[in-house]
């Protein structure tokens, strides 16, 4: 669609060592439109930060290759991009708040330093114009004017996150992607960076990659969801439609893995086994050894893509009954 902000087509990525080559990313398809928020969610080892890397060109090489695929955004194939073409991408085009912000931040330099030096190496101001810049948007994100000259030993993991953010919307990114913004934070500070986190995104109308574990937070702050899998896509679709009618077995088992407090279950139902090794990934598809709907087929030949809006990656539409 001409309204798509960001296109991956037939992604691969790799890490290839002299051991093994890690299968991170196989074929990864994805669209994100203007102002929309997209939710990617699995478990760990899914690919979920790979693909944020690749989208960012921060994939570390070596040993991280991308063997194949395109990453279109606003029209322009990113992987084509010279060092300084990326360098400009990232701050103006698109932004990333990273897992940790303590690992974000430079510990001997101080909060209003870092963000300063953000503003002046993305837009023409003056250092004073910058400063006031980092100290309005500070506010935004709750974090008084007088925190400006702390460093981030002195705040705490909230505190810093919120410095995070700040530093990630500095230049008006068109879109942010936001890497478990909130997995090192207690669960009241986490509700609170959410919420700014989407004021935000609604504010400057920004399309949004969130990548998280949680379904719930997903429910409450994205528009589409995508369910990542061994580095594919196994389904996506609006929140309604994943949500009320999930289609593919392992959607439905990460579902059925959630407590629910309308229901009196003494045992949650786990989905049996772990995510596949990436560097020994299984013939056919890969979810077949945890699913308990596996046919012959499953063992050896890749499913297809069935349905259109609502998608997912499976030979059966074990699911249509339900409808």
């Amino acid at each position: 669609m001409d309204n798509n902000i960001l296109e991956i087509k037939n992604l691969h990525v790799h890490y290839i060592t002299e051991d093994e080559t890690v299968r991170a990313v196989n074929g990864l398809n994805l669209s994100l439109q203007k102002g929309e928020s997209l939710g990617l969610v699995g478990e760990t080892g899914a690919g979920k930060t790979t693909t944020a890397l690749s989208i960012m060109q921060l994939v570390p090489y070596p040993p991280g290759v991308i063997t194949d695929g395109e990453i279109i955004f606003q029209g322009k194939n990113l992987i084509y991009n010279t060092d300084k073409e990326n360098q400009q991408m990232r701050g103006n085009g698109i932004s990333m708040i990273f897992q940790d912000p303590m690992t974000s931040l430079n510990p001997i330099m101080t909060i209003g330093e870092q963000l300063v030096e953000v503003i002046l190496t993305h837009k023409k101001v003056t250092k004073e114009e910058a400063k006031q810049q980092a100290i309005e948007l500070l506010k935004v994100v709750g974090v008084k004017e007088d925190r400006f000259n702390d460093y981030p030993h002195q705040f705490s993991g909230g505190m810093k996150q919120r410095v995070v953010i700040t530093m990630a919307l500095l230049c008006n990114p068109q879109l942010l992607i936001a890497d478990e913004p909130t997995t090192a934070l207690d669960v009241t500070i986490q509700a609170q960076v959410l919420d700014i986190i989407r004021e935000l995104q609604q504010k400057y109308n920004m399309s949004m990659i969130l990548i998280t574990h949680d379904l719930g937070v997903v429910a409450e702050t994205c528009d589409k969801v995508a369910i990542m899998y061994a580095g594919e896509i196994v389904e996506t679709g609006t929140i309604e439609e994943v949500y009320t009618n999930a289609k593919h077995p392992y959607t439905r088992g990460l579902f059925e893995s959630i407590p629910k407090l309308d229901e009196d279950n003494e045992k949650l139902i786990p989905i049996p086994g772990s995510t596949p090794n990436a560097a020994a990934l299984p013939d056919g598809c890969f979810f077949h050894p945890r699913c308990k709907y596996k046919q012959e087929i499953c063992e050896k030949v890749s499913p297809p893509v069935m349905g259109e809006g609502h998608c997912y990656k499976c030979h059966f539409s074990l699911f249509e009954k339900e409808q």
